[in-house]
């Protein structure tokens, strides 16, 4: 076991190295100008469509609105990553990781919008009539049947890496801060989650896209409302805030309290690999649940489903870690959600603790549902739709199990497939450029 540990590890480090976070904000930023910076330029039409694509539209080109479809890429995205892991990437890289964070969000946009796009265009019916696409879609449609096998990597990744970092290291992480909170035991927080989420994903992606646009839209608004309560009790501390993120960015940060001091590169370093982890541009799953939207435009499902890049990191990262930072609470020493508590619990004593538990379990719960339907895509792409319920039942009873038992092997793992997702997308992302391109330019011409 302890060589394969080290093996894992290892792969791990290659996967998450310096080699693979250049190649995804490499991609990105070549996309980027491909598009003449589209993405950034348009993010107000972004919003305006995800406004309008509340409506479901046409049934017979999809089979939940454009809206629920985004909801379902952050039910997805906004998870345990935007509360434990800004803190990790502060605490490791400084205040600086939170502007590489933004730089990450920013290219990843491009990279989120060509993502979906070349998932709605090359999608395809399964034999039950339902919509289905994705980057293993895309390579076999887009790039014919000799790339077959890259969609196949990518779907087998997938399909495995789901069961640790969309189930069983989120319900780990809830369980532990219920019973941190609130004494609730681990096995009944298993329990009743298992049964939440069997009740919702059993319904399939309908019920996944009612859930998500119910919850998501709250849970959002309600954390960035408690992280600005922070940022009011903290007003005086704001510019300052931006000036040490800005220059901690570029300069060194000194050990100070009890922050053990950090170099220029662990800023980029864990500030691009956190905002990758948060967001997820680059992996590939966001056009997975927007290929399942109503629509007959690929560029606006695209459009729509960037916004879910600027929401995740660009908004909700960033209350984070503006709290975290204007709290003054990054120089304590403590990491992870434990430091993203203490800010909470600085401005708001007595409850911001519990505040941010409460978060922190919603935020899981979702990712929990979210991760449910790429999951369930991908064994579907290499099985068929035989695997639908085998899986479901499966994903369900791993809930349980993931709440009580010891992760630390799981987590790695399930994080190193998570980051070999990159590697089939990136290449088709890249191989398929041109026809983003084209079908951008061509829909802009026609709605001048």
């Amino acid at each position: 076991m302890e060589i394969l540990n080290s093996l894992v590890n290892q792969i791990n480090g290659l996967v998450w190295g310096p080699p693979m976070l250049v190649l995804i904000l490499g991609t990105g930023l070549i996309l980027m100008l491909m598009l003449k910076f589209m993405p950034v330029l348009r993010i107000g039409t972004g919003f305006a469509l995800m406004w309008q694509g509340r409506a479901k539209g046409d049934a017979s080109s999809g089979e939940i609105s454009p809206f629920q479809a985004l909801m379902t890429c952050l039910a997805a995205t906004v998870g345990t990553g935007n509360i434990a892991g800004v803190a990790t990437a502060i605490f490791l890289g400084g205040p600086g990781a939170l502007f590489w964070m933004w730089c990450t969000a920013l290219v990843g946009m491009a990279t989120k919008y060509c993502e979906v796009v070349l998932a709605v265009h090359y999608r395809e019916k399964d034999d039950r009539g339902e919509h289905v696409g994705g980057p293993m879609y895309a390579i076999k449609n887009g790039l014919g049947k000799k790339w077959a096998w890259l969609g196949g990597a990518f779907a087998i990744f997938g399909g495995f890496a789901g069961f640790g970092i969309g189930n069983m290291v989120q319900v780990n992480s809830m369980a532990d801060a219920l019973h941190g909170s609130f004494g609730i035991p681990d096995w009944i927080t298993g329990v009743v989650t298992m049964v939440i989420v069997g009740l919702v994903i059993l319904g399939g992606i309908q019920r996944i896209g009612k859930v998500a646009a119910t919850l998501v839209p709250f849970m959002c608004v309600a954390y960035v409302i408690a992280a600005i309560v922070v940022l009011v009790v903290n007003v005086e501390a704001i510019p300052g805030a931006f000036a040490l993120i800005f220059e901690s960015a570029f300069n060194p940060v000194a050990a100070t309290g009890g922050f053990a001091g950090a170099a220029v590169m662990a800023a980029i370093r864990f500030g691009v690999a956190r905002g990758i982890f948060s967001n997820e541009a680059g992996l590939g799953t966001a056009g997975i649940a927007q290929a399942a939207g109503t629509t007959d435009s690929p560029v606006r499902s695209g459009m729509i489903g960037m916004i879910g890049t600027f929401i995740d990191t660009i908004i909700i990262c960033s209350m984070t870690g503006l709290a975290i930072i204007c709290s003054g609470v990054w120089t304590s020493g403590a990491s992870g959600a434990a430091l993203s508590g203490a800010a909470f619990e600085s401005a708001m004593p007595g409850i911001g603790g519990y505040i941010l538990t409460a978060a922190l379990a919603v935020f899981a719960f979702t990712t929990i549902l979210g991760w449910s339907y790429y999951g369930e895509k991908c064994w579907e792409y290499l099985v068929g739709t035989r695997a639908i319920l085998p899986f479901r039942i499966v994903w369900v009873l791993a809930v349980p199990f993931g709440a009580i038992a010891q992760l630390d092997f799981a987590w790695l793992l399930a994080d190193t497939l998570n980051g070999l997702m990159a590697l089939p997308n990136l290449m088709a992302l890249l191989l398929l450029s041109p026809v983003v391109v084209k079908l951008t330019r061509e829909h802009f011409a026609q709605n001048r």
